[in-house]
């Protein structure tokens, strides 16, 4: 059986708030906002209404805080994935640009008229020395395509090299800098002609040995009859030429892109009137040779050495070739 005294006191405490609260809202209902709980509830508001106010004012900082602190790792968050979609977008806009860039050279390469119409072939660098010593350059371009020893080859700027040996699918290329490289040449402004030499690194020396003749600077050297075609632009006069025991000395730089160079033309053409010095009949030079240097092919007179071992760098899809060791 249920009695009073059996219920602790807690537990009534809160059962009379119950009641208290069900007669006051009762009250309230009937009065309808007027008389007794209408005027408990408008004292209620006063009695609370401060200690509300107090609470927003200590409570409304704690929350901000919190809230900043949940806006500052979401900043966070989106730091980091703007970052990362910046590197991406900047990594295809460099693409992007080496990809125009090649564009630009391909289309300047095309824009290049071989003189006296004769035919050419587009070819890739695929391997360069690694040192300022080495001058020669491997192509993607060999006898199955038509390219033969001697053949010259150039780009947009003019003349760069020739091809000193073939294999079927590479050829190897001296450029116009190594020493052992000698060009005649014609100043396109005067007509007056000399003789170009690589140097190495560093500008060609031009020799020209009418110590009358002028010579300044911007002045263009193209190709004369010799071992290249008539015409090819070759180097630009540094600085006005100097006499020096009847002849005039200066210095020219090469007009192709020689330290930069990716695409290039090879002129398919050979000397007709090439011979090999020292044999009857006018023997012409062969058009495709091994590319070990230390086995001359027959009828060939071996190639000049350069001034170093040469090594070569390799780019992506490249052929390592006998004689270029990476």
């Amino acid at each position: 059986m249920w009695r009073p005294s059996s219920v602790d006191r807690p537990t009534g405490i809160f059962i009379g708030l119950v009641v208290i609260c069900l007669v006051l809202i009762t009250l309230d209902l009937r009065a309808q906002g007027e008389g007794l709980g209408s005027t408990l509830r408008d004292g209620t508001q006063a009695l609370f209404s401060p200690i509300q106010e107090a609470f927003v004012i200590v409570g409304r900082p704690v929350a901000d805080l919190l809230e900043s602190a949940s806006d500052l790792f979401s900043l966070r968050d989106e730091n980091r994935r703007l970052r990362a979609e910046i590197a991406s977008l900047e990594a295809e806009i460099q693409a992007t640009e080496s990809v125009r860039i090649r564009v630009r050279e391909l289309e300047a390469l095309l824009g290049v008229d071989a003189p006296e119409e004769i035919d050419t072939i587009a070819a890739r660098v695929l391997a360069i020395g690694v040192s300022e010593f080495d001058h020669l350059r491997v192509i993607d371009k060999g006898s199955n395509e038509g390219v033969g020893l001697d053949m010259p080859v150039i780009d947009e700027g003019g003349l760069v090299g020739r091809v000193v040996a073939v294999t079927d699918n590479v050829a190897r290329v001296m450029l116009i800098t190594d020493p052992t490289m000698v060009i005649a040449v014609r100043v396109e402004r005067t007509g007056e002609t000399g003789v170009l030499r690589g140097r190495g690194s560093g500008p060609m020396g031009f020799e020209m040995f009418d110590a009358d003749a002028a010579v300044i600077a911007g002045d263009v050297l193209v190709s004369a009859d010799g071992r290249f075609p008539a015409g090819i632009k070759v180097a630009v006069v540094r600085e006005s030429a100097r006499s020096d025991v009847g002849r005039l000395l200066t210095t020219a730089d090469p007009a192709a892109g020689i330290t930069r160079i990716d695409f290039v033309k090879i002129l398919l053409w050979t000397r007709d009137d090439a011979v090999v010095e020292g044999f009857e009949g006018g023997d012409r030079l062969p058009t495709a040779v091994p590319l070990d240097p230390a086995v001359p092919a027959e009828g060939e007179t071996e190639v000049a050495p350069t001034t170093s071992t040469t090594t070569s760098t390799t780019l992506p899809g490249s052929t390592t070739l006998p004689g270029i060791e990476p």
